[in-house]
């Protein structure tokens, strides 16, 4: 069981694809849904959005960014080998219905996250326009899928290596200003969020946002995970982890991300001298 039978790295090696064997969790995985991974029996529980599902192979994909000691182990293990542990689906999946224009805007690895949804909002008869963005060329994900789950593909890059010079929010801007958009979905870095849900906001557009990057044990258990929407605390596991973007407490949530940026970086120099 969660054997890895595909294993691809992309963005220089910094971002690592695994399709591991779970057909329990693929006949019942949906979009928006993620899933505890755990490399070995004293390992650290990850929770990870998935970025496919093949019911009919019986396979899930993840597919994460090498920061830290978990992701490292992760990133080492080869096809063949097995997690000692997958476990899913959890969270509530993304609510797909045809609402008219919709505008998906992913940034990193959340294009992962992102790609799922894009494509159940595409066959729900959508129209789909995606922005995606990255640092540069070498590090935008999934340009290929993403194109095939939309009708209308932009790219934007900071260092203008590749598509729009610039941030996805100013291909939004220029989207808002000449369409009636009916719904926005952002998946990315919280900053990246933050501004595309300011935007949105001005403009009155629904808009969904994925607080993945915060979740710690997946269950609801530890509260790790805790975030203000609307001024309410919510869990982004159990609760989420998609929320209205516009009732978001964005500066409490990067506070939250950092707070123990200091341990990781010590457990991850410790973790490169045992691999």
């Amino acid at each position: 069981m969660f054997e890895i039978v595909n294993r691809e790295e992309m963005a220089q090696g910094t971002i690592v694809l695994n399709e591991i064997d779970a057909p329990r969790i693929a006949r019942k995985a949906k979009p928006g849904q993620f899933v505890i991974l755990q490399a070995n029996e004293k390992g650290e529980r990850i929770p990870l959005t998935m970025a496919d599902v093949d019911p009919e192979k019986g396979t899930i994909t993840i597919i994460y960014m090498i920061v830290g000691k978990s992701t490292k182990v992760f990133g080492s293990m080869q096809v063949g080998e097995n997690y000692y542990a997958v476990i899913g689906p959890l969270g509530k999946a993304t609510h797909i219905e045809k609402r008219g224009k919709v505008v998906c805007v992913g940034g990193g690895t959340g294009i992962a996250v992102l790609h799922p949804i894009t494509r159940a909002l595409k066959e729900a008869g959508n129209e789909v326009t995606t922005i995606l963005g990255s640092r540069n060329k070498d590090l935008l994900i999934l340009e290929d899928k993403m194109t095939s789950a939309s009708h209308h593909l932009h790219i934007c890059t900071d260092d203008g290596s590749r598509g729009h010079h610039g941030f996805v929010t100013d291909v939004l801007k220029d989207i808002l200003a000449k369409e009636k958009i009916d719904l926005v979905v952002a998946i990315g870095p919280v900053p990246m969020m933050k501004f595309v849900s300011m935007i949105t906001k001005e403009k009155g557009v629904e808009t969904l946002v994925s607080l993945n990057p915060i979740m710690v044990d997946g269950t609801g258990m530890c509260g790790g995970c805790r975030v203000s929407v609307g001024g309410t605390t919510k869990f982004a596991c159990v609760d989420g982890p998609e929320f209205d973007g516009h009732a978001v407490d964005y500066d409490e949530l990067s506070k939250r991300l950092t707070a123990y940026q200091a341990d990781e970086k010590i457990s991850l120099e410790e973790c490169k001298q045992n691999i």
